[in-house]
């Protein structure tokens, strides 16, 4: 258990993947420049090229982003962020918006 104050410390926010990239020699992963809100697009690595055959389809998509996260470098990209997506053993999905909110809302 965490308490709310632990949860708090969380910015997850809006993003709008701006491109997409396919990193190479790396059968999981993506180069996302994506819009939070910000004077400039964030750069974030994930690890779900897997699960999108066409890649560039997630291109418009907005969904949140934990943007606090200390900048990680992977596979010599520096990630500045999180992608919030849910699995089971058998789907995958990015968590998505009900209405079209834009990028840099904040998750309350």
């Amino acid at each position: 258990m965490i308490s709310y104050d632990d949860f708090a410390k969380l910015d997850i926010t809006i993003g709008e993947i701006l491109s997409v990239e396919v990193v190479e020699n790396a059968d999981k992963l993506l180069k996302l420049s994506v819009d939070v809100g910000e004077e400039a697009p964030r750069q974030i690595v994930s690890g779900i090229r897997e699960y999108f055959e066409d890649p560039s389809e997630l291109v418009g998509v907005r969904c949140p982003f934990l943007t606090n996260l200390e900048p990680r470098v992977i596979r010599g990209i520096e990630s500045q962020g999180m992608i919030l997506a849910a699995s089971s053993s058998e789907q995958f999905s990015l968590l998505t918006l009900s209405a079209p909110l834009p990028p840099g809302t904040k998750i309350k």
